[in-house]
């Protein structure tokens, strides 16, 4: 009798249950522009493997680094044309094609990266589907606060006049014009060489990626302040993700939440703050804090970025007054904002 009993249960949590193995077998095609080496490329990996061992081993994925797929500013094309089926875009490489969004990137908004990654996700939760209408949202997240890295000090925002400053985004270019300094464009791994021949003086970078570009090398000023981020969206082809099984794409659902955002880039984020206290350590460097009137010049510098943001976000049909708020709220409640 137990034995009838134990049989039939069994047989109901099969027909309650939709059976994983059952469903049709898919390789996910996941492109990004970062180079093997780098940690966020583990991340990606970690993702892959959480979701082939979540959906039985029918979802896999192969993954194309170092912008094999197609160049980094394409990735939110590519990936609404199917191109690739899962990618992280950065909208900063795009101006104005995403405006909401746009606030993340504003100098002196986001604190610290962990509360950041969060904050970030939750609220743009509710406009993705809005503004990136052509994909499957998944999560956001942000690298570490980024500072200057000098070969002079940089104080207050006076000290940007006449500075040669290699940007980190569209944002911070107008930020640095608008404080009457130029911009110098190069790739992250040109930016030793540019600093070093006097094409620029300055450049805002994460401190981990600062160690690991030999910028440490040729600057010797670094304002201890959480100047800058960048965001970033995880993106799957919608109909990549339309082709799935309902299982599959609960199994897919569960990894793309704020939780996930944040196993997601976290460990990007502590590599980049652990460069703060190796550069502290190294001779010859002056790491350097700022007072609180300073920090407040530094942020009213910025009013002109936000009218700009919100002249944006007001002319594509919303309320930049609200979602606005709505950020500050996020970054109350998880103690990542200013």
């Amino acid at each position: 009798m137990k034995s009838d009993v134990l049989v039939l249960a069994v047989a109901m949590t099969v027909i309650a249950t939709p059976s994983l193995a059952q469903d049709k077998p898919v390789t996910l095609r996941i492109s990004h522009w970062v180079p093997a080496s780098h940690i966020l490329h583990k991340s990606v990996e970690n993702w892959a493997a959480s979701v082939e061992r979540a959906s039985g081993g029918t979802i896999k994925s192969q993954i194309y680094p170092a912008q094999q797929l197609g160049k980094a500013v394409d990735n939110y094309d590519m990936v609404r044309d199917g191109i690739a089926d899962v990618v992280y875009v950065s909208p900063g490489y795009q101006p104005g094609r995403f405006p909401i969004v746009g606030l993340a990137d504003i100098p002196f908004t986001i604190s610290e990266v962990h509360g950041g990654i969060r904050a970030i996700d939750s609220w743009y939760r509710k406009y993705a589907p809005t503004e990136m209408k052509d994909v499957k949202y998944c999560f956001s997240f942000i690298t570490d606060p980024s500072s200057w890295h000098s070969k002079k000090k940089i104080v207050t925002p006076d000290d940007i006049k006449g500075i040669k400053m290699r940007p980190s985004t569209a944002t911070i270019g107008s930020w640095i014009v608008q404080l009457g300094g130029t911009n110098v464009q190069a790739g992250a791994p040109e930016v030793r060489d540019v600093l070093e021949k006097g094409v620029a003086d300055a450049v805002i970078f994460p401190w981990g990626t600062t160690i690991a570009y030999g910028v440490d090398k040729v600057t010797k000023f670094h304002m201890d302040a959480s100047i800058s981020t960048a965001s970033f969206q995880w993106l799957i082809n919608q109909r990549a993700y339309d082709n799935l099984s309902p299982a599959q794409k609960k199994m897919i659902d569960e990894h793309c939440t704020t939780e996930w955002a944040g196993r997601f880039a976290g460990p990007w984020g502590d590599f980049e703050r652990a460069g703060l206290a190796k550069l502290k350590e190294m001779p010859g460097h002056d790491v350097y804090q700022i007072t609180p009137e300073q920090l407040a010049a530094w942020k009213k510098s910025t009013d002109p970025l936000r009218q700009a943001w919100a002249n944006s976000v007001r002319k594509n049909g919303a309320d930049p007054d609200r979602i606005a708020q709505e950020f500050a709220d996020a970054l109350k409640q998880y103690n990542a904002g200013y």
